[in-house]
C-alpha cells in the first residue's frame, strides 16, 4: 500500500507542476494581445504571433500533461488493486522511459534550439526573427525549468520503486 501512495502523491505533484505550463501560456498569449492592442514599434508588433504561438503550445502542454496525469491518479489505484508486482514493474519502466526522454530532449535537444535561438538574434536583424528567439528563448527556459523541478521528482520516484522492488524479491 506504501507504494500506492508514492505513486499517487507523485502524480499529484505533477498534476501541480503542469499548471505552470497553464499559468505561462496564458500569460503569453496575454502579451500577444497586449503587443496587438499597444504594439507601435515594429519589433513591438513582431511579437503578437510569436508569443501567441509559443501561449497556444504551453497550453497545450499544459492541458495534455493536466488530464493525463489527473487520470494517472485513478489508474494507480486500479492497477495497484489488481496486480501490486506488475504495477511496481509496469511504473518502472514507464518512469525509465521518461528519464530516457529528459536526457535527450530536455537536457539535450532544448539547449540546442536555445543555442541556435541566441545565434539567430546574433546574425538576423530583422524585427520578426528577433522576436520569434527571443520568444523560443523564453519559453523553452520555461520548460526547463519546470521540466527541471519534474525530472528530479522523477528520479525521486524511480529510487522509491527501486527499494519498492528490492523489498518484494
Amino acid at each position: 500500500m506504501e507504494i500506492l501512495k508514492i505513486a499517487t502523491d507523485w502524480a499529484k505533484a505533477e498534476v501541480f507542476s503542469t499548471q505552470f505550463f497553464i499559468l505561462f501560456g496564458f500569460i503569453f498569449v496575454l502579451s500577444s494581445v497586449g503587443f496587438w492592442q499597444l504594439g507601435k514599434t515594429d519589433i513591438a508588433k513582431a511579437y503578437i504571433t510569436p508569443t501567441l504561438v509559443a501561449g497556444i503550445l504551453l497550453l497545450i502542454i499544459g492541458f495534455g500533461l493536466f488530464f493525463t496525469n489527473k487520470s494517472r491518479v485513478k489508474e494507480f489505484e486500479i492497477a495497484y488493486t489488481n496486480d501490486a508486482s506488475a504495477f511496481v514493474e509496469s511504473e518502472l519502466k514507464r518512469v525509465e522511459s521518461t528519464l530516457n526522454e529528459y536526457q535527450t530532449i530536455v537536457f539535450k535537444i532544448i539547449p540546442f534550439i536555445i543555442t541556435v535561438a541566441a545565434l539567430l538574434i546574433i546574425f538576423l536583424d530583422t524585427p520578426t526573427w528577433r522576436a520569434i528567439s527571443i520568444t523560443t528563448i523564453a519559453m523553452l527556459v520555461i520548460i526547463l525549468l519546470i521540466d527541471g523541478t519534474a525530472h528530479s521528482r522523477i528520479e525521486a520516484y524511480n529510487k522509491q520503486l527501486l527499494v519498492i522492488e528490492k523489498k518484494d524479491r
